[in-house]
This record gives structure tokens, C-alpha cells and sequence, in this order.
């Protein structure tokens, strides 16, 4: 089959593959219809090759057709079309009946020390082969797979593998109360759908801070006040001035380690482009015990938060020494909430809602919709943000 294989630092190729094929009982085989370049596809592109093999299957958005079922994939059977979510996930572990399964004790990586199995994700994350491709195995399929209805595109279903239940979860971390005031760092995919959710579970207003255009329009157009960060000296600063100087109800980060927008120039720029250039064990080794984040997002986000306010963490993070203003969060009272979306604990409200109304707006996400091997150009212009790029769809086979 075909597949997107990540080959080196900014260099992927979709090539042939071998198709994959049932391992456990609980197994299943999905022909993928649409699989979407996330963001944190973008971090594998660019940083933490470190952690990747030439040849690795990249991808955790995809959704598809079941083609083949284990004996224990429950009721799952071949032929129901299904979303598949980015975490893979057992349902009946301690962490999975708490709604955490993110940290599913079935499918933790413990020999990385990491939470649960993640598709296309790094040895960090089990490197399970991902769903950029034809075909994906879908392991512990009794549990995962979404099943949605016949009807509607695919673009109505496919985020419930990622960004939407990122975003969610993002903003109910936040503690979004009707009324509210809640500022989104970061206009992509995530910070678009997070400002939706918003208003969907009663904010009042939405600020919206981005230096892309297209990205301001966007949210422009769902009802966001934007903040073009070309125009402001202090992000948090302009967030304080449109609330009276008191800052956001709630803030949801939705930038995370590479914010492309600061300056390259700085200690951390330095440090992420150096630990790609290292041999692979001396920069895994980097990465891990000295790895340091761009963190003017994050460190923005925390000063635009009224006190005693949440700042919900949903951009990706890999940095083990980053510098954190204590000091401020705790006289401040933050509440700091984070973490890798629990999709399983969110995917049957939220399909609830998709069934109900074109909630979201998600089917006009996807600026640039493309087929799976013209995926290398789809990840040249998603990094880029060139050509008004917001959101890549892939469809296999066309």
C-alpha cells in the first residue's frame, strides 16, 4: 500500500509499504477514506525526528471503512465506517473509567515512561504506523473506533480523531461558565475550533491572537475579536486591555513548543534546531534531559489570565527544562490544566452535537484538500503557511 513515511528532518515521502495485517484479537483493519496533517505532525517534520525511523508511517487524523475484525474487536464489524481516534485506548483500565485515556494502562508506553500508544507518534509513543496511508491497523478496536453515520462527507466526522476533541477538552478545561471572556492563543486548526466550542458552551466574548491572515479572517467570520500579533509588543498586555485590565476568564494555549511566530533567534530556536543535528542517541539524549520550548505562547497565555483564572495548555510540549514564572502563577492563582485529549471521554457528546447541526463550522476548515501523494507539498505548505493554508485533508487512492 501506499503510505506518508517520514525519511529525515523536513523530508517526507509517501511510498509503498506492506499492507498491514491483523497481529492481536482485538484488531481491526480500516481503509482510510481522509486522513488530515495535524499540527503535531508538524513537530515530527521539523523536531523530534530524534525519536523517528526512516521509513516510520505518519498520521493520527484519519477516519475510513473497516475491512477485517478480530475475534475480540466487540461489535465492530466489517463495513462500518469509522473515525479513528488519534490515542489508542482499551476502555476498562483504571485510567479509561476515569475518563483519562490519554493514560490508558493498557497501551502506556512505560518503557519511555510515556501515557498511552499514540498512531504515527515516535518510539515515545510505541510507534504504531500511523494513518497516512491506504490502510491502517487499528489496535484494541473494541473500544476505539467511532462509528458514524452513512451519510454527510467525511470533513463532518474526520476532526472527531483530533482537533476536535483537542479543542473541546481545551476549552472545558478552561472552565468556560456562560458569560465568560476566553482568549485563544494560536488561529489554527485547534485554536479555530476552541474559539467555537467556546461560544458553544456560553462565552460571552472570544479573543483570538494570531499572526496569519487567513487565520484572522477565519475567526473573524465565526465571531472572534482577533488580535493581530503583528500589531502588539505584549500579546497578554492587549488581552488586558480589551477586559477592562483585568484579563481573560479562561485561556486556552493552543500554540505549543515551535510557536512559529517568535523570533528564531533565541536560546530555545537554537537549542530545537541543534538537537536535530546531532546524531540520533546524542539527540534523543538532548531532547530529553536538556530539551528546552519556545515559550512566549505559553508564558503569554499565563499573563493574560485574570487572577485567579485557567489557562488550559492544549499546544504539544516536549521541553524538560523550560523556565516557568512561578512566582506570578502563584501570587496570580492560576489554575494550569493540560495534557493529550482524552477522545474517547469527549467523542459521544460531541458526536451528538455533529449529528444534531453543522455545529463547529467543520466542514469548512480544510483550506486545501489533496490526494495522499501529493502529502510532501501538503507538509511544505502546512509548515509554511503558505498559500492561505489552514487545514490539509489527504485522501488515499485518488
Amino acid at each position: 500500500m501506499k503510505a506518508v513515511t517520514w525519511q529525515g528532518t523536513d523530508t517526507v515521502e509517501v511510498r509503498d509499504v506492506p499492507d498491514p495485517v491483523l497481529i492481536e484479537p482485538t484488531d481491526a483493519i480500516v481503509r482510510v477514506t481522509s486522513t488530515a496533517i495535524c499540527g503535531s505532525d508538524l513537530h515530527l517534520y521539523h523536531v523530534l525526528g530524534p525519536f523517528l525511523d526512516k521509513g516510520d508511517v505518519l498520521g493520527h487524523e484519519c477516519m475510513g471503512i473497516v475491512e477485517e475484525v478480530g475475534p475480540q474487536a466487540g461489535d465492530l464489524r466489517v463495513g462500518d465506517r469509522v473515525v479513528v481516534p488519534f490515542n489508542i485506548s482499551c476502555g476498562h483500565c483504571w485510567m479509561c473509567e476515569r475518563g483519562l485515556q490519554s493514560q490508558c494502562e493498557t497501551t502506556q508506553v512505560r518503557a519511555q515512561d510515556k501515557g498511552a500508544a499514540l498512531f504515527g507518534y515516535t518510539r515515545l509513543y510505541g510507534s504504531v504506523p500511523g494513518g497516512q496511508a491506504e490502510y491502517v491497523r487499528v489496535p484494541q478496536a473494541q473500544y476505539g473506533p467511532i462509528r458514524i453515520p452513512d451519510e454527510e462527507p467525511d470533513e463532518r466526522w474526520l476532526y472527531l480523531s483530533d482537533i476536535l476533541p483537542t479543542a473541546w477538552q481545551g476549552v472545558r478545561y478552561a472552565d468556560v461558565r456562560e458569560g465568560d471572556t476566553i482568549a485563544v492563543f494560536g488561529l489554527g486548526p485547534v485554536g479555530q475550533l476552541a474559539a467555537r466550542c467556546a461560544f458553544h458552551l456560553g462565552a460571552q466574548r472570544v479573543i483570538g491572537l494570531d499572526l496569519v491572515d487567513e487565520r484572522l479572517e477565519l475567526a473573524r467570520r465565526f465571531g472572534v475579536e482577533t488580535v493581530d500579533l503583528r500589531t502588539v509588543k505584549d500579546a497578554a498586555a492587549a488581552v488586558r486591555d480589551l477586559t477592562d485590565g483585568r484579563g481573560a476568564d479562561g485561556v486556552v494555549e493552543a500554540v505549543g513548543m515551535e510557536a512559529h511566530g517568535s523570533a528564531l533567534n533565541t536560546a530555545a530556536g537554537f537549542a530545537i534546531a541543534g538537537a536535530g543535528k546531532l546524531p540520533g542517541p546524542l539527540a534523543r539524549l538532548a531532547v530529553q534531559k536538556v530539551g528546552i520550548d519556545r515559550l512566549a505562547a505559553l508564558h503569554a497565555s499565563l499573563l493574560a489570565a485574570r487572577r485567579g483564572g485557567t489557562v488550559s495548555v492544549s499546544g504539544v510540549y516536549g521541553g524538560v527544562v523550560n523556565p516557568m514564572p512561578l512566582m506570578d502563577m502563584f501570587d496570580r492563582q492560576l489554575t494550569v490544566r493540560m495534557g493529550q485529549a482524552n477522545v474517547r471521554r469527549w467523542s459521544d457528546e460531541l458526536l451528538q452535537i455533529l449529528r444534531e447541526s453543522p455545529a463547529f463550522g467543520v466542514e469548512e476548515l480544510a483550506t486545501h484538500r489533496l490526494p495522499l501523494s501529493e502529502a510532501a507539498r501538503g507538509y511544505e505548505m502546512f509548515q509554511a503557511k503558505a498559500d492561505g493554508c489552514v487545514k490539509v485533508v489527504l485522501t488515499p487512492g485518488s
